[in-house]
């Protein structure tokens, strides 16, 4: 298997069988471009054009966009209703989780979660070998909220998304806080820094690995 961080809440996962897009943005809403992706399947966490654009993505992809059970060339896809905001939605509206299943690996995107998540969400979800998890506040949670939660999950590779760089539109995303602040609330460096994540299921650590993806944007 195979990540690949597009940007944002984005990212392209290569199975054996299939291609998975996750949160495709509208260039015109972040102010990255977004090339084009080739998929079978493409997630939305919830409706802002941030994070569903389907233009993006080849119109043949099956289009996970609500809470359930899903299932495309060996890749298994379960999501879970959560909120874009601590308030119940009511700020926000709601937001969709992933877990991403394939090759013997375990992926879950977190989309733009705006709570922590219960004990019983977290039994419900069960192991997770990949966390992609927002860490820039404002829209999301932020780096203390994101850090109890990969405690909770205790997943073997954590790769930090939806965080302010100097690719996005600062106009929007500027009460964003950076990848610096997360690492500084982990308490630890991040193990590696790629530009692709290749994994097999015998290469998943035993402890929890900080893996940061670059962009090329």
């Amino acid at each position: 298997m195979q990540l690949k961080y597009l940007g944002h809440s984005s990212f392209l996962i290569k199975t054996k069988e299939a291609k998975v897009v996750t949160d495709p943005f509208d260039p015109k809403a972040v102010g990255m471009k977004f090339p084009k992706q080739e998929a079978d399947v493409v997630t939305f966490s919830h409706q802002h054009p941030d994070h569903n654009y389907g233009a993006g993505v080849s119109a043949e992809a099956l289009v996970v966009d609500w809470a359930g059970e899903y299932e495309k060339l060996g890749v298994r896809i379960t999501g879970y209703p959560t909120f874009h905001d601590n308030e119940k939605g009511a700020q926000r509206g709601e937001n969709t989780i992933y877990k991403i299943e394939a090759d013997e690996i375990s992926i879950l995107h977190c989309g733009d979660l705006g709570h922590t998540l219960s004990d019983e969400l977290v039994d419900e979800i069960g192991d997770v070998d990949i966390l992609l998890i927002p860490i820039g506040g404002h829209y999301t949670i932020d780096a203390a909220e994101a850090v109890s939660i990969i405690h909770k999950i205790e997943p073997s590779i954590v790769i930090p998304m939806h965080y302010n760089h100097k690719g996005l539109d600062q106009k929007i995303y500027k009460d964003l806080t950076g990848l610096d602040e997360f690492i500084a609330k982990y308490g630890s460096a991040p193990s590696e820094t790629l530009d692709v994540l290749t994994m097999k299921k015998e290469d998943i650590p035993e402890d929890t690995k900080l893996v940061v993806l670059t962009t090329s944007n």
